[in-house]
């Protein structure tokens, strides 16, 4: 009987004694699902605190998903048009905390497109750009190196950053964002990139610099919004030095994609040679 497991019923009088009890009567046995030892002694764990967001109430917990299986990673994109444009118009007109817009689905759909568009929009407005200052000079080259640049900036610092970010928040002991969320966050910060790309391939420095520069400062402005909350769950200091190297880092990403693709008298442009630099100089501001 010990192999199988049973639930005992004893059948206890009015006033509570067991003396006079009958065992061949009162006694009942029933089966019970204690036989399976894989439900003994276990308490499910949560998986998903800090990495995931919690499942949602009509997905079935009974199923699991594995690394190396398509259906883990279709959890990330399980959104639709609609819902990706929403949360795109979301991004370039906040009204409310992107956080609550993801309402606990975070996505990476909208992110990976975002970020693929804008590295071939920048590697054919930075390629436009190139040929328009390199104009009358002979044979123009298309330089690739241009494609592999944008995909290393652009998926490095959408991919990298958050995940720093979400570590050095683990680290701090704040709970109020997950990774997915962190990665959404970014992604769809790059938005803004899309436009300004499409426009900031003009021979007139100045005006680039006008265009990346709303460009930051949109996409700087959504992340501090969005992000403030969620640092603000560390101390004060920490806190502020968490959102400075934030607005900082993405400084860096704005002068890149100014200085890599739109460099027009930059230093890493290939028509500032060391002899010709001083006379290039003075038709910085306007050059075709």
């Amino acid at each position: 009987m010990a192999d199988r497991g049973y639930d005992v019923v004893v059948d206890v009088d009015a006033e509570g004694d067991l003396g006079h009890t009958d065992l061949q009567e009162d006694l009942e046995f029933h089966s019970s699902n204690f036989e399976d030892g894989r439900y003994r002694n276990k308490i499910p764990s949560d998986s998903n605190a800090g990495f995931l967001p919690p499942p949602s109430g009509n997905t079935p917990t009974t199923s699991k998903r594995f690394l190396w299986s398509l259906s883990f990673y279709s959890q990330f994109f399980d959104v639709d048009t609609n819902e990706v444009l929403r949360r795109c118009y979301a991004a370039i007109f906040p009204r409310a905390n992107f956080l609550d817009i993801l309402e606990g689905n975070p996505d990476l759909y909208g992110p990976f497109w975002i970020a693929t568009t804008v590295i071939m929009i920048l590697f054919l407005t930075g390629t436009i750009s190139q040929y328009l200052s390199r104009k009358g000079e002979g044979h123009f080259e298309y330089d690739f190196r241009l494609l592999s640049g944008a995909a290393g900036l652009v998926y490095g610092y959408t991919g990298v950053i958050p995940i720093a970010l979400w570590a050095v928040l683990k680290w701090f002991g704040s709970e109020s964002a997950n990774l997915l969320e962190c990665w959404a966050l970014y992604g769809y910060a790059n938005l803004i990139w899309i436009p300004v790309a499409l426009i900031s391939w003009s021979p007139i420095t100045i005006l680039n610099w006008v265009f990346v520069g709303l460009g930051f400062g949109i996409s700087a402005l959504f992340l501090f919004r969005n992000l403030y909350p969620v640092l603000s769950a560390t101390d004060v200091k920490t806190s502020k030095v968490l959102l400075i190297l934030v607005v900082a880092l993405h400084a860096g990403l704005a002068i890149a994609i100014k200085i890599l693709f739109f460099a027009h008298g930059s230093p890493v442009s290939k028509k500032n040679k060391a002899g010709g630099a001083a006379d290039d100089t003075r038709f910085i501001l306007f050059r075709a």
